[in-house]
Formats: C-alpha cells, sequence, structure tokens
C-alpha cells in the first residue's frame, strides 16, 4: 500500500440547486477527495488551509477518516474560502454568486516529513504554481502524480498550468475543459495532444455521461450510472478523482488496465456524492453500499456476445 499527499481546499460551501439550498456546509476539493480515498484504508494526508472560523468537528471528520490533518494549516485569525453557487435545472450548469479567497489567497501548502516520500500524490483543483510547489516538496519522485484543473486557470495562468502539466502523470478535467486547453473539439484529438503535453494518462470526466480513459493508442470509457435523485453535483468530480487516487495507492499497480478499476470506482463514489447536499452522502457512506454499487456497475457494462 502506498502513502498519499492530498492537497486542495478545505472550505465552506453555500448551495442552491432545484431540490433546495443550503447554509454554509462543509466542502473543498481536499474534503471530497479524502473522504472518497478514505474507503481505500490508505495512509493518506491533507494538505490545506483553514481560518479560525473552521469548526474542530470537522477536522476530526477527516482524521476519524483516517486522513492525517496535520498538514492543514489554521490561520487563527483567519477566514476561511467560501463558494457558494446556484445550479440551474438541467444540474451541468451553475453560476457562482460569491467567491472568498480568504486564507487561500496566501496559501502555501507544507507537506508533512512523514509524506515526503509518498508514492501517490493527487493534486487538487488550486493555482498551478502551488501545485508544482508540492511536487517541489517530494523528496523522492511519486510513482504517480494525479492532477485536477478548471478552466479558469486555463485563462489566467495558462504557461504556469502547461509548466506544471509537463511533470505529472495523470490529468482529470472535464471535456468542456480539455476542448479548451487543445482547441480540439473530438475528445480523441484532445486527449493526444494533452498526452504531447506530458501526461501519460488523460481522463476526460462527462458528468452524467461517464468518464473516458487514454493512454497512448488505449480508450476505455465508464458510463454513469443511472440515478434515481441527485440532489447535488458540487464535488463529483472531486469525489471520482479520491476514488481513483486511493484505489490506485492502495493497490501500487499503475498500469492502464489497473486505472480502468480505478476510473470504475471513481465513478461509483461520485454516483453516491451527487445524492445529498454537499458531503454529507460520503460522511456516512459504508463499504458495504459502495460494493452493492460496484455490482450494479458491473451489471450495467458486461455483455457477451458472439463474435463471427
Amino acid at each position: 500500500m502506498s502513502k498519499l499527499v492530498i492537497v486542495g481546499t478545505v472550505a465552506f460551501d453555500a448551495i442552491e440547486t432545484p431540490f433546495g439550498k443550503t447554509d454554509k456546509i462543509l466542502g473543498g476539493a481536499a474534503t471530497f477527495i479524502g473522504l472518497a480515498a478514505s474507503h481505500f484504508n490508505v495512509d493518506a494526508t491533507a494538505v490545506s488551509v483553514v481560518g479560525g472560523d473552521f469548526p474542530q468537528a470537522y477536522l476530526d471528520l477527516l482524521a476519524n477518516k483516517n486522513i492525517d490533518v496535520s498538514g492543514v494549516e489554521i490561520i487563527k485569525n483567519g477566514k476561511t474560502f467560501f463558494w457558494s453557487g446556484r445550479y440551474h435545472n438541467d444540474m451541468n450548469t451553475r453560476d457562482t454568486l460569491v467567491t472568498e479567497l480568504n486564507t487561500l489567497e496566501n496559501f502555501n501548502p507544507v507537506v508533512p516529513e512523514a509524506y515526503r516520500d509518498a508514492e501517490v500524490v493527487m493534486l487538487g483543483n488550486l493555482h498551478p504554481l502551488v501545485q508544482s510547489s508540492v511536487i517541489d516538496q517530494m523528496t523522492k519522485k511519486p510513482k504517480l502524480v494525479v492532477l485536477d484543473t478548471m478552466n479558469f486557470w486555463m485563462d489566467c495562468a495558462l504557461n504556469e498550468l502547461l509548466d506544471v502539466i509537463k511533470r505529472i502523470d495523470v490529468i482529470t478535467i472535464n471535456d468542456e475543459e480539455a476542448r479548451q486547453l487543445t482547441g480540439e473539439y473530438s475528445l480523441l484529438v484532445a486527449a493526444r495532444k494533452i498526452h504531447e503535453m506530458g501526461p501519460k494518462y488523460i481522463v476526460i470526466k462527462k458528468g452524467e455521461h461517464g468518464a473516458l480513459l487514454f493512454h497512448n493508442d488505449h480508450v476505455f470509457y465508464a458510463p454513469a450510472l443511472p440515478l434515481e435523485e441527485v440532489f447535488d453535483p458540487t464535488g463529483a468530480g472531486d469525489t471520482f478523482a479520491g476514488g481513483f487516487a486511493g484505489y490506485l495507492a492502495k493497490t501500487n499497480d499503475f498500469s492502464f488496465e489497473n486505472m480502468k478499476n480505478a476510473v470504475i470506482y471513481g465513478s461509483t463514489l461520485a454516483s453516491f456524492c451527487v445524492e445529498k447536499f454537499g458531503t454529507e452522502r460520503m460522511q456516512y457512506l459504508s463499504n458495504n453500499e459502495v460494493h452493492k454499487r460496484l455490482l450494479q456497475f458491473k451489471q450495467l457494462t458486461q455483455f457477451d456476445i458472439e463474435l463471427s
């Protein structure tokens, strides 16, 4: 089993969807990634920053899930990163209502000493320079560095993003971001172009339409599980990334064949995330529930066909 470093936001979210709205609740990329990765009992640490307004109970929640929180800096006189958004009826588009960077504005991540030799690094969506600084702190080259990013950084920090992309093994982005990054509509062509930028593996997330995994000329597609209820898609991509990275850290197998399994685990965990607001569903998710849904996934995708 490998050590896992998780870098990203630990934050407050306020969310409005067609099914309701919340006040400030627990959110942030590192939170969703950590909760998903906790299902694999890996030796993981979360690296982030919060303010004095962040409840100790939330840090205890992560610690109780076997996530080391010594890398979460607490700035007593600061305020925690806050994001508020409203989703449209299709749940695929949203409007950002409020973004308060607060303590995140001057965030300099410090990887705990005990995790600087980690085999797997999961770089959640942050400024590319912050992501690069984490790679710089590793005392030996990780076996796998996974990076998540978004169109915001393509708009305002493209050169820095391209620099960090050269240093990673896997990038996870959605279809819109893949097209923006490459200027290509075809996701096959976009993946080929991203591969030339540095990453060996490209994961393109398509929300309710599943995810694609690319490696050289190999392509794997995992559908999304049809769900009766989708309350809140916030954090689904981070949950996918946490399941993906957590499974790979547990199995210590970074082959294309095993990454297929990681994509399925990531998709399975993301399917739970959207069933409640924020992290609520992930906080109480049992391994038994995950196992049952994996069987559903298997039944959804498995078939026998005779080819003449």
